[in-house]
């Protein structure tokens, strides 16, 4: 008995009863709040509606007992959907055999990643990508979302504008549209209860929780009304407007199957790109419900359980799966207490799939593009860039050239740029360190940077400190503004190097500092250290600038003022600079 219960999730074997009412209540609701994200994302993806279902079962139950977050809800995602359609829509046509084989393997290489990942504890790997490239990615992705979506948001047809006689026709056949006016109505109604309802709500003296629960409602009563006045007036049988269609029930069987070799190399980078995205999106996400709950996670359990979720997929439904924000979001706020409530969710879809699918076939496209494209434009954060722009113009220029990539080149593309310009930036700063030139703050043993602090100096004495570790790639500028800083003293005879901010010296530097010493002292200049770290030390103590240091290695800075202070000279005032 101990043997199977070490088996089971750490909540299961100490669930507490009281929280089982409300895990069954979120459940329940959470299955019908999210059939029409699940039929919407599924059609993003290329993919037959009933795949969205499909993959909102076992690979839910799967995630749920092999994860760590209470709460986070697996399923099909916006991201995950779009990604799909991106990297297969030019290899094979949407919902074709091809198509469909290939969605599958792409949700099994991406799920082999994320597994071995977690089992190779490389959750750390998490942290490769920086917010604003994250950030621009998930912008850039989200606009080519709504743009994929215009088309069934209006009901116009296929093919490209050429001239404006062309434009004027679509835009007659627009405002004639029945499926553009169901589409515009939605969307306007969607917009307007995620802006406004919640306030008006609260007004009438509604409590914060259940106002924001009635507007993540709302989607679902927009798709209800959509379908009951397509049906009422026979939209798609005599005005043309575009449903969902045949939705296959029952339960499909587990399909195994291997890739072949060549599909794998073919999807090798993208289901990288899927893997690298959803683990920053899954842990992060991850992470801050658990800050809000007071609780904490596992990020390689997290990893084993979105890879465990895509690989399940990958064999019963064939789609891709991700945290999402908005299913994670409606789980939290309809008051789910554990990943029971996940589970519960996925058996009550299970009847779905079952014996309902088919009151959904209804359901006109355009609602669906509406709901598509509210959840899209929420997922572009402005308010980021701004302020990674205001903070540093660099991290401003990564979210740019990622979400610009994105747009421009495509979902690989992008993020390869961003990563690119990520690196760039940080081999930058690291390449070009901040130095400063410090002194003593009068009565006391602090130093601080003389462009920024009235301090005392020692005629002669030059301390200076490298706010950066030292490696070949910024010795150069070390050494320029050395030289430029002794120039402006007279009759240098110590240079102090105070190392408390570096934690990190290779060899390379080890070797110019010993050449630096040497130089040094052909020019009466005794070159000191101080405050070096215990590892750095321990490292320098091997080479031979150690040995040949022409000064002394001093515990703190100040301990080298007061050892480099001649009695018979006063030190120098210095004030802030204008």
């Amino acid at each position: 008995m101990r043997k199977l219960s070490g088996l089971l999730p750490h909540w299961i074997g100490a669930y507490p009863k009281g929280k089982l009412g409300a895990d069954l209540t979120a459940g329940l609701i959470v299955t019908v709040l999210v059939i029409p994200q699940s039929l919407a994302y599924a059609l993003l993806a290329g993919l037959p509606p009933q795949m969205g279902l499909y993959v909102a079962i076992f690979p839910v139950i799967a995630y749920s007992l092999l994860g760590s977050s209470m709460v986070q809800a697996v399923g099909p995602v916006a991201i995950t959907a779009i990604m799909t359609f991106s990297v297969l829509s030019p290899i094979a046509a949407p919902g074709s055999p091809e198509y469909l084989l290939l969605a599958a393997a792409l949700a099994l290489l991406s799920g082999g990643m994320l597994l071995a990942c977690g089992l190779l504890r490389l959750g750390f790997l998490s942290q490769m990508l920086s917010r604003p490239v994250i950030s621009g990615f998930i912008s850039g992705s989200a606009v080519l979302i709504v743009f994929s979506q215009t088309r069934h948001l209006l009901g116009l047809p296929k093919g490209d504008v050429h001239d404006l006689a062309q434009l004027g026709e679509l835009a007659q056949q627009i405002l004639h549209s029945p499926t553009a006016a169901i589409g515009l109505l939605a969307l306007a109604a969607l917009i307007v209860c995620r802006s406004w309802l919640k306030g008006w709500l609260e007004s009438t003296g509604l409590s914060s929780g259940k106002a924001a629960f009635i507007v993540r409602l709302m989607p679902l009563v927009v798709v209800l009304l959509g379908t009951l006045a397509v049906i009422y007036w026979n939209l798609d049988r005599e005005r043309g407007v575009k449903v969902v269609g045949s939705i296959v029930e029952g339960l499909p069987g587990f399909t195994f199957f291997v890739p072949e070799m060549s599909t794998i190399k073919s999807l090798l980078m993208p289901a990288f790109v899927m893997t690298l995205i959803g683990m920053v999106q899954g842990i992060s996400m991850a992470q801050a419900l658990a800050i809000k709950r007071r609780e904490r996670i596992d990020a390689n359990a997290e990893l084993v359980g979105l890879g465990g979720a895509n690989i399940v997929a990958a064999f019963y439904g064939g789609m891709p799966v991700g945290a999402g924000l908005s299913r994670s979001a409606v789980n939290v706020s309809a008051g789910a207490q554990t990943p029971l409530a996940s589970i519960v969710a996925a058996l009550a879809m299970i009847a779905v799939v079952a014996g309902a699918a088919h009151w959904f076939e209804r359901l006109p496209l355009a609602v669906l593009a509406a709901s598509i494209i509210v959840a899209a434009f929420s997922m572009i954060d402005i308010k980021a860039l701004r302020q990674a722009w205001a903070y540093d113009r660099a991290d401003g220029l990564a979210y740019l050239g990622t979400a610009g990539g994105v747009l421009l080149f495509g979902i690989e593309a992008g993020i390869g740029l961003g990563v690119l310009l990520s690196t760039a930036t940080l081999l930058f700063r690291a390449s070009t360190p901040h130095i400063a030139v410090l002194g003593r703050i009068a009565g006391s043993e602090h130093f601080r940077n003389i462009a920024r602090h009235q301090v005392e100096t020692i005629p002669g004495a030059l301390f200076i400190r490298i706010d950066e570790r030292l490696f070949f790639g910024n010795l150069s500028a070390i050494e320029l503004r050395l030289n430029l800083e002794l120039e402006h003293i007279e009759q240098p005879r110590d240079v102090v190097f105070v190392m408390s901010a570096v934690n990190l010296m290779d060899a390379t530097a080890a070797d110019v500092f010993n050449e630096l010493n040497q130089d040094l002292l052909e020019r009466g200049i005794r070159l000191h250290l101080a405050e070096v770290k215990g590892p750095i030390q321990d490292r320098l103590m091997r080479t031979a600038f150690w040995k040949s240091l022409s000064g002394k290695v001093f515990l703190s800075a100040n301990e080298a003022f007061e050892a480099l202070l001649v009695p018979s000279e006063n030190v120098q005032r210095r004030s802030i600079k204008p």
